[in-house]
């Protein structure tokens, strides 16, 4: 029997099914609702099948019922009432004094106790997919966040007090700041502050564009000591974002702070993807973007090692970058150091709850129809993670007090969207956050197996305490994957602040150890049990380091570019590829 041919272009029907997925996601936001259908269904298909755990939610139900009316009978006969729940430790939202009042108390404890009837509810049901009960746990805390009491003028004691004291002014300003941020959106308005201008106040370390490609400009800045260290740095930011979260104001650059030490400094400025360059690849960006500019750093200090530093997506990538060389023998790096930066992917934290193979699809569904990944589109994961924090602090600020947030250098570098091509993205999430084939030795690249072991350069790892892009846990694998000596630092603050952490910061502090290649390895909360806290910056621990790590002579200072070029050629810092 002769077989049946299969189409001789099946991506014609794959792309049909790119368009349906693509056209949903413009309705949805780019969630898959497939993914949460699945999601939903495990978890209620296993809830209606478990009767011992329908028994324990109706018994802690009615556990909750008697707690609130026993509440307001005390109340009622003006008794002292102690509380029945308490907030998260990092729930701020009932903190306030006047939530003590009645009948705000009472709203609150109801709404505390809903909470813990539906954590309770989404968790621990038998049978159900981790992933999926996550999920639904997720989407749950979200609705339920709507429908808090700090969100509505009449349930919240601070909006009610501030209203009569404005005589209602404040509701006026909140409707006009409202009015205001959906003209913006609407005309696709969203800016920079005039404030932050890029180049006069912010990424204004002076330095040169010494070298450019199609993918990357490579910045020079220049020295401010009469003599730097012999070796450079080059550091490797996300192109997630615009690498001058390194470089904002004069006070908190890294790059002015790491000039300042003594250094002699290279950073990449990522060329901002457009639908053209739909096929840019992840070892596109390995041998473009790091090697290049290793290369371009060769030509003006030749013979000469390079501190390579990576920050988050850009620490990833470097890693990949330096086991390939590690792997050839090549000796061109002198120390690599990772700013919240991962390289095992089992552990990712909450934005696992975003990546399943249905929701991958759905995104390169997207990523297909336009050709890259809109900033917009990503930050819409990132913010829901943190929904009290970024959406409904804002709503009750703006909106409901009137007053709007002050304006902050990182807050305006945030604004400054970028994109990420549609191919690089793909192989990004399959190969690296859903398969994990880098901490697996899976990952190629020049077509060879990489090791992350090979990696034999004293390494430098920040993890920051409340990261919820790169989880501190996650970070601190690294220990498990190299046999190299290993200085690790955990940091206060969250991926941006944490790493953006100057010297003179209030409220810093961080711990350090070292792990030298045969230590014996603990696990994280192990090892932070463990560690001491330091007070101040990371960063002068950091550049301590980086200056044990360079050879004892110095040499003096030299201008960027190559030795003898003309100045005039070279075009001033921050370059063109930020502005795009």
């Amino acid at each position: 029997m002769t077989p049946l041919n299969s189409p001789e272009k099946p991506e014609e029907f794959r792309d049909l099914d790119h368009a349906k997925e693509a056209y949903i996601a413009r309705l949805t936001g780019g969630y898959s609702p497939a993914a949460l259908t699945l999601s939903c269904m495990d978890w209620l298909i296993h809830l209606r099948a478990a009767p011992g755990k329908q028994l324990e939610l109706f018994q802690l139900a009615l556990q909750h019922m008697q707690a609130l009316m026993q509440h307001m009978g005390h109340i009622a006969l003006g008794q002292e009432v102690s509380s029945v729940a308490e907030p998260m430790p990092d729930d701020p939202r009932f903190h306030a004094a006047e939530w003590q009042s009645e009948p705000f108390r009472w709203w609150q404890q109801a709404f505390l106790l809903t909470e813990q009837w539906w954590n309770a509810a989404t968790h621990g049901i038998p049978g159900t997919t981790p992933h999926h009960e996550d999920v639904v746990a997720f989407c749950t805390r979200q609705i339920l966040d709507i429908f808090s009491p700090t969100n509505y003028l009449m349930t919240n004691p601070q909006v009610l007090q501030r209203t009569l004291q404005t005589q209602g002014q404040n509701l006026w300003q909140g409707m006009l700041n409202l009015m205001d941020d959906m003209q913006k959106v609407s005309a696709h308005k969203i800016a920079l502050p005039q404030q932050f201008k890029v180049g006069v106040n912010i990424a204004r370390t002076p330095g040169k564009v010494v070298f450019r490609n199609r993918l990357i400009e490579l910045i020079q800045y220049n020295p401010t000591t009469d003599k730097v260290h012999a070796e450079p740095i080059l550091i490797v930011p996300a192109w997630i974002m615009k690498y001058y979260i390194l470089d904002l104001s004069e006070h908190n650059s890294m790059i002015r702070y790491l000039v300042g030490q003594g250094f002699t400094v290279f950073c990449i400025s990522w060329h901002n993807v457009t639908e053209e360059d739909r096929e840019i690849s992840l070892e596109d960006y390995r041998r473009d973007g790091v090697m290049a500019a290793l290369d371009a750093i060769n030509s003006i200090r030749p013979h000469t090692q390079v501190h390579a530093t990576g920050y988050c997506l850009g620490g990833t990538l470097l890693s990949i970058a330096a086991t390939a060389m590690a792997g050839r023998g090549e000796p061109r790096l002198a120390s690599l150091s990772l700013l919240a930066a991962q390289t095992d992917f089992s552990e990712p934290g909450e934005l696992q709850l975003f990546i399943d193979d249905s929701e991958i699809y759905f995104i390169e569904s997207m990523m297909w129809a336009q050709g890259y990944l809109a900033a917009q589109q990503m930050a819409g994961s990132f913010t829901m993670l943190q929904s009290n924090n970024l959406v409904w602090s804002r709503v009750i600020q703006e909106y409901l007090l009137g007053e709007r947030t002050t304006m902050t250098d990182m807050m305006a570098w945030n604004l400054d969207a970028t994109r990420m091509p549609y191919r690089m993205h793909s192989e990004y999430l399959r190969q690296l956050f859903l398969h994990n084939d880098l901490a697996s030795n899976r990952y190629r690249a020049d077509g060879h197996l990489l090791a992350l072991r090979d990696i034999r350069i004293p390494m430098f790892v920040v993890g920051t305490e409340t990261d919820h892009i790169a989880p501190w846990h996650s970070v601190y694998k690294i220990h498990h994957l190299t046999d190299t000596d290993i200085t690790f630092v955990l940091t206060r603050g969250g991926h941006n602040a944490g790493i953006v952490s100057e010297p003179g910061h209030p409220h810093r502090h961080y711990r350090l150890h070292l792990s030298r290649a045969g230590d014996l390895r603990c696990g994280p909360d192990e090892w932070l049990a463990s560690m001491p806290v330091q007070e101040g910056s990371w960063w002068v621990a950091w550049s301590a380091w980086l200056e044990q790590q360079c050879s004892p002579e110095y040499i003096k200072a030299p201008a960027p570019g190559l030795p003898g070029a003309s100045q005039d050629a070279l075009e001033p810092a921050p370059g063109t590829y930020v502005f795009q």
